[in-house]
C-alpha cells in the first residue's frame, strides 16, 4: 500500500510539475534619456524578493518572481547623485515604492526559440504599480542536478503601460518609454 501511495505522489509531481525555489538572482535595468549626451542613460539593479520556477520533467513550464522595488539602485552613479536618482526612481515621479513596494512577473508560457544560445521564449504577465501587461523575452534555460537556471537576453518593456511616468508631461518627453532589462535566476 505504501509503495502504491509513493508511486502516486511521484507521478503527480511529474504530471503537475515540481516547484523550485529561487536561490540566486541578478536583475539589471537600463533607462534612457531622449537627448544624446554624456549622461544619456542610467543603469542599475533591483533585487528579487522571492520566486519560484515550475518544472515538468526537464522543462520549465511556469514560475513567478517578486521584485523588491524598494531595492532599486542606480549603479552608474555614486554619492550624492546616486542618492538623488534612487530617491527620484522610488518616489511618485516613477515607481512610487511606498505605495507599490513590489512588482511581479508570472510566467504564462515557455516556448522553443530558434536562437541557439537563447533557446526559449519566455512570456509572462508583468505587474508594476498595480498594472499588468504581457512581456516576452528570449532566455537561456538549463536544468541540471536539480537546479534550473534562466538567463535572459537584454529585452525591453514599455514603462508607460504601467504608469511609470514622470508626473509632468513636459519632463516625460525627455525619458524614453522603453526600459531594458536582463534577468539571471537560479532555483532548486
Amino acid at each position: 500500500m505504501k509503495k502504491i501511495f509513493l508511486l502516486a505522489v511521484l507521478a503527480s509531481g511529474l504530471a503537475f510539475g515540481q516547484t523550485k525555489k529561487v536561490t540566486s538572482s541578478d536583475v539589471h535595468w537600463w533607462g534612457y534619456k531622449v537627448a544624446k549626451t554624456e549622461s544619456s542613460s542610467h543603469d542599475g539593479t533591483v533585487k528579487v524578493k522571492s520566486g519560484n520556477m515550475v518544472m515538468k520533467g526537464n522543462e520549465l513550464v511556469g514560475g513567478e518572481f517578486v521584485l523588491d522595488m524598494t531595492s532599486i539602485n542606480a549603479t552608474d552613479l555614486s554619492g550624492e547623485y546616486q542618492g538623488k536618482l534612487n530617491g527620484h526612481l522610488k518616489n511618485g515621479d516613477f515607481f512610487e515604492v511606498e505605495k507599490f513596494p513590489t512588482a511581479t512577473f508570472k510566467i504564462t508560457s515557455v516556448k522553443k526559440n530558434s536562437d541557439k544560445v537563447y533557446n526559449k521564449l519566455v512570456t509572462g504577465n508583468l505587474t508594476v504599480k498595480g498594472k499588468t501587461s504581457a512581456v516576452s523575452f528570449p532566455a537561456k534555460v538549463s536544468y541540471a542536478n536539480g537546479v534550473v537556471s534562466l538567463e535572459s537576453n537584454k529585452f525591453s518593456w514599455d514603462r508607460q503601460k504601467f504608469d511609470v511616468a514622470y508626473k509632468s508631461a513636459m519632463k516625460d518627453v525627455f525619458v524614453k518609454d522603453e526600459i531594458d532589462m536582463t534577468v539571471k535566476v537560479s532555483a532548486k
